[in-house]
């Protein structure tokens, strides 16, 4: 039962598809189009995508910092956010102590993308995370020179460690792991579980219920850079990984170090799987098992934290990588009231929910502000001190939002990139405070191409609009009645279209790393020069 604090949450969740580098700066641009419309965009918004003051929380004792991202997990996924059948009790309590925020998004539609601007506070395009995903035989990677996240931290002398799915590529020799990108260790799987053969996703030898990628190798657990286990089965993945950050915070509350934790989830993608304890206990099926799960290992955590009096001194951001995959019809996730859902730009693929608790700093409550996965780097970095000089970044920092000294969001426009990113067609869709506007739109087989909503599916091809949609999103976050003719909001269509022409002026774009392919690039086990390749990679757990 939802509590009576938390009912302000609540949404109608219809689960229907209907419902490198330079920093850019605004000013800098010259041409025709910002000469003919400098006036349409005010001063602080032309800045507002610069990380500005470096805000701290005063707080004399560097917090430490936790990320809980979840795989695929849909707007309208959880119970506190309305689902009918949905039991994710412990997110549900820690939601209630957190800032909720209802309009927030992710970079990008898909995987790999949305974590590399998540880790770094930029735009991928910057890194090369375009088009598509990752795959296991991709021989590149998020590339070392960036600035992650855990790389700040740990030159601020934070101990830092990552459980569960990377996404950011492997590389030969393991040179694009994480590792390599400022977490002193690391346990997971590099990629998604579906990207491997998948046979067994529950106790007793039980079948998975969706197809895998059974002519790659088999899915390699990895603890830092040395696979462990090949393949590693499902049904005990989770309580491996939560075992793994429950023995670090454990460390870290002996050693005093400051830690930054971040779990990165193989729940709730497909092919859902789950231990037995949660068999049978959910009346959502087994994509409600695969959530009860992932419920009882955040609850672990938090309990963990509690235990060893850590949880005041932690900061806790809870987020999704991207939208739900309604190609998975009835075991896969739900959008709520959005319109589609993962592979598009409209608003169920790309806005998930997200909070954030501090106890004694950040007050509880909800906020429909727009921010995005880039500010939790510079979000970060300035809670915690950390020096961003001389990074080019696409986030904000929103601290002096989040500790309640200021009510003005920090961020008012937001650029909305598809899976396929193109430096001829740039973003999208762009948002600018309640409003959104598509440039393109793209249908996805990810949204289901049974879909009754047909701009959804992969038979809407890629479409220019002009001019573009334009939606309220503050009263229609479906998406549905197409306003762009109100003569009234025409000032708002120009300030979004000269805003997005600038960004794409000062758009750097990185040599795509995810279209280069080298089977034998896999993570393998034994030698990558055996064979019969892949299945010789397989090796006992060690």
């Amino acid at each position: 039962m939802i509590s009576t604090r938390l009912a302000f949450f609540v949404v109608t969740a219809v689960c229907a598809a209907v419902i490198s580098i330079q920093h850019f700066s605004l000013l800098s641009i010259d041409g025709a189009v910002s000469k003919a419309h400098s006036s349409v965009l005010e001063a602080s918004e032309l800045h507002e995508n610069s990380p500005g003051d470096q805000t701290a929380s005063g707080n004399t004792k560097r917090p430490n910092v936790l990320i809980f991202l979840v795989d695929d997990l849909g707007f309208g996924d959880l119970s506190f956010m309305g689902h009918p059948t949905s039991q994710s009790p412990a997110i549900d309590r820690l939601a209630a102590q957190s800032k909720v925020f209802t309009q927030f998004y992710v970079t990008s539609p898909v995987c790999s993308p949305s974590r590399a601007s998540i880790l770094t506070g930029r735009y991928q395009t910057r890194s090369g995370i375009y088009p598509g995903v990752l795959e296991p035989d991709n021989p590149r990677g998020l590339p070392v020179n960036e600035t992650t996240i855990a790389k700040l931290l740990q030159r601020q002398g934070y101990r830092t460690l990552i459980t569960g799915k990377w996404h950011l590529g492997v590389g030969y020799k393991g040179e694009y792991l994480p590792a390599h990108h400022g977490f002193d260790d690391y346990l997971g799987v590099p990629y998604s579980h579906d990207m491997c053969p998948c046979y067994v996703c529950f106790p007793d030898d039980k079948p998975c219920y969706d197809t895998c990628w059974d002519t790659h190798v088999s899915c390699a657990l990895i603890s830092n850079t040395t696979i462990v286990e090949q393949p590693t089965p499902l049904p005990s993945l989770a309580a491996k990984l939560l075992q793994k950050a429950t023995d670090f915070l454990e460390q870290r509350a002996q050693d005093k170090d400051p830690f930054f934790l971040y779990m990165p989830f193989m729940h709730v993608h497909h092919p859902q799987f789950s231990a037995a304890e949660f068999e049978g206990k959910s009346t959502r099926g087994i994509f409600g098992e695969a959530l009860l799960e992932l419920d009882h290992s955040i609850h672990s955590v938090v309990q963990t934290l509690d235990r060893l009096k850590l949880a005041n001194d932690t900061i806790i951001w809870f987020l999704s990588d991207n939208g739900p995959s309604l190609l998975r019809q009835e075991r896969g996730g739900c959008a709520g009231p959005l319109r589609c859902g993962k592979g598009t730009t409209w608003e169920g693929g790309v806005r998930v929910p997200a909070f954030v608790r501090w106890p004694g700093h950040v007050a509880p409550g909800r906020t429909d502000a727009l921010l995005s996965s880039l500010e939790l780097l510079p979000t970060i970095a300035a809670l915690t001190s950390a020096d961003t000089t001389g990074l080019s970044l696409d986030g904000v920092d929103a601290s002096s939002f989040l500790l309640g000294l200021t009510d003005q969001p920090p961020r008012k426009f937001f650029a909305v990139y598809p899976v396929n990113a193109d430096q001829s067609t740039g973003p999208h869709a762009v948002v600018y405070k309640n409003f959104k506007t598509h440039f393109y739109t793209v249908g996805s087989d990810l949204s289901d191409n049974e879909n009754y909503d047909e701009i959804c599916t992969q038979k809407h091809k890629l479409t220019a609009h002009n001019p573009p949609l334009l939606y309220d999103l503050s009263v229609d976050p479906g998406e549905r009645w197409n306003i762009a003719n109100n003569t009234k909001l025409r000032e708002t269509m120009k300030r979004m279209e000269v805003w997005r022409t600038q960004h794409m002026q000062t758009m750097t774009w990185m040599q795509s790393v995810t279209t280069d392919h080298e089977p034998r690039s896999q993570p393998c086990c034994t030698d990558r020069s055996c064979d019969p390749f892949p299945t010789c990679c397989d090796c006992p757990a060690k």
